[in-house]
């Protein structure tokens, strides 16, 4: 029983072995273009963002000194 489930399976490889190429393929490009975005992100840290709060001021936002 054995022999033939491994039998089974062998055959089934060797019918479906251009789609196992081609699924084993795509990962492997996925994989590389993961890891290559990861490296190239941590190689372009930058400093985080930082929200500062000011202090609000007596003169309104839009102010203009020339409409004084």
């Amino acid at each position: 029983m054995i022999k033939s489930t491994i039998e089974k399976i062998k055959q089934w490889i060797v019918n479906h072995k251009g789609d196992i190429i081609l699924l084993i393929g795509v990962i492997l490009i996925s994989l590389l273009s993961f890891a290559l975005g990861f490296i190239l992100a941590k190689q372009q840290e930058k400093e985080p963002l930082r929200i500062e709060y000011y202090e609000k001021s007596s003169k309104p936002l839009s102010y203009c000194s020339r409409w004084q």
